[in-house]
């Protein structure tokens, strides 16, 4: 049930480190935090410069080649309810190096000379991810209480920096190395493992701090822990998050899909077009960056979030009338819209939540449901494209589903917790 701050229960918790916990000095930690990020998206974006040569490769279906895209995004819905668990069981430290790991192992599997292999790295990749989705917004309410929605935009931010280095630079790596969509693709686990070393003191100091409280025994008990959230499955608050999030996601991935298509399909020219989507993707960043800073200043995010729908709105809107003569007007409305809408779907995760323990689980929730939902989206978009013969019906739907948004979004924007 949602309550407001004012009638906030005192409860307690078997969450382990459900305090701030300085582990180290900020920018070591901040530093972590940021190259963690890096990796959230960076692997997803570099394979789509790259589907044409893998789809050649292996002689796949358009439809298989659909599927190196569409994969990791579902298995993101499936593996975001586990991240609890794992970091009840052992730590928040150890599971964010752990996924980083695993990420970076997926990312070297799925360039191994094997269609299996190719679709095995795609769904460990997925998993990886999934975690750290749910890990890092109860990191940052941990050990940002008091910045959370900024720190979220911030983080936020590096998920889509990383995403554009990537879909920016896999086709020159590719030149650069010599070595096919392999190498290029490869390349990015050494991103992972920067990223590992770099958050192995968290992982060092939080079992330092782990011996040294069972050193001093009672005389300095561990603060209390925070009982994780009852019915969070069964609340309106959980569910218009989880709607808010994993139907804007949806709106994301099929522009990401078929954006440069539908202008294409239009008579614009195909580099013109991808010019087009990438500076949309840019714009992004702006949006992921400044919207969780506003959120964290508003007592509620009721009109933040309206805002970012009607947005969505007026660029889909924008394709449907005047694809080509608004192209670069979509673009701008879109990038924001969808920039904003991600930091604004993870500010709420920290908002309505008042622990770290709260955070992982409605992370855990809100980003099962949200990547289940988008996973759908390239998919049926593309087979309603197919029956119909063009992308009206396909922005037209995706327009009603930007009225669900808004109305998802208004009940998330209130000033409640769970």
């Amino acid at each position: 049930m949602a309550v407001t701050r004012a009638q906030q229960p005192v409860v307690t918790t078997a969450l382990p480190l459900p305090v701030r916990s300085r582990l180290a000095h900020p920018a070591l930690l901040l530093t972590g935090i940021l190259l963690v990020a890096l990796n959230m998206r960076a692997c997803l974006a570099a394979v789509s410069p790259m589907v044409g040569e893998i789809q050649r490769s292996f002689g796949l279906s358009a439809t298989a080649s659909g599927l190196i895209t569409t994969v990791p995004v579902l298995f993101q819905g499936v593996g975001a309810p586990l991240t609890p668990r794992l970091t009840r069981r052992f730590g928040t430290e150890r599971v964010v190096l752990g996924a980083v790991l695993v990420l970076g192992a997926g990312v070297l599997l799925r360039v191994l000379p094997s269609v299996a292999a190719l679709y095995a790295g795609c769904v460990v990749i997925g998993v990886a991810i999934a975690v750290l989705n749910v890990s890092m917004p109860g990191l940052v309410k941990r050990e940002f209480p008091d910045r959370a929605a900024a720190m979220t935009g911030v983080y936020s931010t590096t998920m889509l920096v990383g995403a554009t280095m990537a879909a920016g630079l896999s086709v020159p790596l590719e030149h650069a190395l010599g070595g096919g969509w392999e190498a290029s693709l490869g390349a990015w686990s050494l991103l992972a493992l920067v990223a590992a070393v770099a958050w192995l003191p968290q992982v060092l100091r939080a079992r330092a701090a782990r011996d040294g409280a069972g050193a001093v025994g009672a005389a300095n008990p561990p603060v209390a822990p925070v009982r994780p959230i009852q019915g969070i499955w069964r609340s309106p608050l959980a569910w218009q998050i989880s709607l808010f999030m994993g139907i804007s996601s949806l709106l994301v991935y099929t522009l990401v899909a078929w954006m440069p298509t539908i202008l294409a399909d239009h008579g614009m020219d195909r580099g013109e077009a991808g010019l087009v989507f990438a500076f949309s993707n840019l714009v992004q960043v702006a949006g992921a960056f400044l919207v969780p800073l506003f959120a964290g200043r508003m007592t509620n995010q009721r009109a933040l979030a309206v805002a970012m729908a009607l947005l969505n709105a007026v660029g889909i809107a924008v394709l449907l009338i005047a694809p080509v003569p608004g192209a670069w007007v979509a673009a701008v409305i879109l990038g924001v819209a969808q920039g904003g809408s991600l930091g604004l779907g993870l500010a709420f995760i920290v908002l309505r939540t008042d622990s770290a323990a709260g955070a992982a689980q409605l992370g855990g929730m809100s980003q099962a449901v949200g990547y289940l939902v988008a996973a759908a989206g390239p998919v049926g978009a593309g087979a309603l494209r197919q029956a119909t013969g063009g992308w009206t019906t396909v922005l037209a739907l995706m327009l009603v589903l930007t009225g669900v948004v808004a109305v998802a979004g208004w009940g998330a924007g209130r000033d409640r917790t769970l």
